[in-house]
């Protein structure tokens, strides 16, 4: 792994990345793929938001071409999505490319 804020989830660690870290802290998952030009527009973004926030949410990529089975579950449709994870739990959702001001927005709703 690179020196990125950002984790990356595979259908491997997605349990323990997500399902498990959303016990102690809000995570933010971002369901993407490396042809979608949106989603490409909001990974810097988010890179820059996972280091703001620190410790204080994770966040974590998706790769919905490798991980089908995590999209379908969770009701991806269409991407990028951004969920929030609380608890093992979607609490929240936000489909489409979004300025870092909405996301940020969207990370502080999560963390109260």
């Amino acid at each position: 792994m690179s020196d990125s804020a950002v984790a990356q989830a595979s259908a491997d660690n997605f349990e323990q990345l997500v399902v498990q870290a959303s016990s102690s802290k809000p995570v933010l998952v971002d369901f993407w793929a490396p042809w979608c030009g949106p989603c490409k527009a909001v990974a810097p973004l988010l890179e820059e938001l996972a280091a703001e926030y620190g410790d204080r949410i994770a966040v974590v990529k998706v790769n919905v071409d490798d991980n089908q089975d995590a999209a379908g579950k969770y009701g991806v449709s269409a991407i990028p999505t951004l969920a929030i994870f609380k608890d093992g739990a979607v609490t929240d959702t936000r489909i489409g490319a979004q300025p870092k001001a909405k996301i940020a927005e969207f990370i502080d709703s999560a963390l109260g």
